[in-house]
């Protein structure tokens, strides 16, 4: 996978995104709380831009109208002649890459951070492209260095030759918050406080970045998207099983060959069969009911991620 170069400019263009999913609350209501109120995304070298990203589906309350959006900032969307017949987030997709794009280009905004809720039992996890994007992982640690009591774990979502869809995509760089568990349409306060201050930390961050802070090598741990896998089906399609009570809740703990994944409605388990450990995640997650996912296999990984160099001054102007 390719390096996204490490800025040598100061971020300035930086976007904080919600409700990407409309039924996922935390984000909804931190931007339209910040679309009233925007003090709390200010810091002295920049403002952040809130962005309500799929205001449609957050008025019906479900996760999307027509399609994922959050699966649609791909090139054949975004370069797609627009048509009256065109998906609602298709059209949306192409409004956000004008707004905040174009994607792949020198005008793009800086840095997006796109808040997610999830029903899994996921804690805080930070989603990033690959293990190659030296700012996004200074950035988690960071995050992982202030916030001690949460576990911040780092999911590395995009496979090898694949384009990157996710709506933080269209920017120059940026991640996604993704907390949990929470059920669809509900708004919990826990998870929205510690949404809130995650994304302050995340903007000081950017802050210190661009005041010239250095900040060293360190070692980093994360979980690279392995596959995913589905439940067991009858022969119409529909569910034969459901997720297994001893993986339940257990997400990015270790599964060993031979442990249960499954319980049958008939009763009997269905075994882990790979031959090698694995830490799934987005176990029974609910949006991915449609998508033919019980959860997603993870390898856990470390790595030694460089040091981040911090921005030469620009030179004062002689007299």
């Amino acid at each position: 996978m390719c390096s996204l170069p490490v800025p040598r400019e100061p971020l300035c263009r930086v976007a904080v995104t919600g409700g990407t999913h409309g039924n996922e609350m935390s984000g909804i209501y931190l931007a339209r709380h910040w679309l009233q109120a925007p003090e709390d995304l200010q810091r002295p070298s920049f403002s952040a831009t809130p962005v309500l990203a799929n205001p449609a589906a957050a008025a019906a309350c479900r996760r999307y109208v027509d399609r994922d959006l959050n699966r649609t900032f791909t090139s054949a969307f975004l370069t797609a002649r627009a048509s009256p017949d065109d998906p609602y987030e298709v059209t949306r997709a192409q409004e956000l890459n004008q707004l905040l794009g174009p994607k792949a280009s020198g005008q793009a905004f800086d840095f997006i951070l796109d808040l997610h809720n999830t029903t899994a039992n996921m804690g805080t996890c930070l989603i990033v492209d690959n293990a190659h994007n030296v700012f996004a992982m200074h950035l988690c640690h960071h995050l992982q260095l202030q916030h001690p009591e949460l576990s911040c774990r780092v999911f590395l979502y995009q496979q090898q030759g694949e384009e990157s869809y996710a709506v933080h995509s269209v920017a120059k760089n940026g991640i996604g918050l993704e907390l949990g568990p929470q059920p669809q349409g509900v708004l919990r306060a826990d998870l929205f406080s510690q949404m809130r201050a995650l994304v302050a930390a995340a903007l000081d961050f950017i802050e210190l970045f661009n005041q010239g802070t250095d900040f060293p090598a360190f070692e980093a741990e994360a979980y690279r998207i392995a596959g995913t896998v589905d439940f067991p089906r009858a022969k119409d399609g529909d569910l034969a099983g459901t997720v297994h009570p001893q993986l339940q809740d257990r997400d990015f703990e270790p599964l060993q060959p031979g442990a249960p994944v499954f319980q049958m409605f008939s009763g009997e388990d269905v075994l882990y069969e790979g031959e090698s450990t694995v830490s799934p995640v987005f176990i029974n997650e609910a949006a991915y009911y449609e998508k033919g996912i019980a959860f997603i296999q993870t390898e856990k990984l470390t790595f030694s991620v460089p040091a981040l160099p911090s921005l030469t001054p620009a030179p004062t102007p002689l007299p």
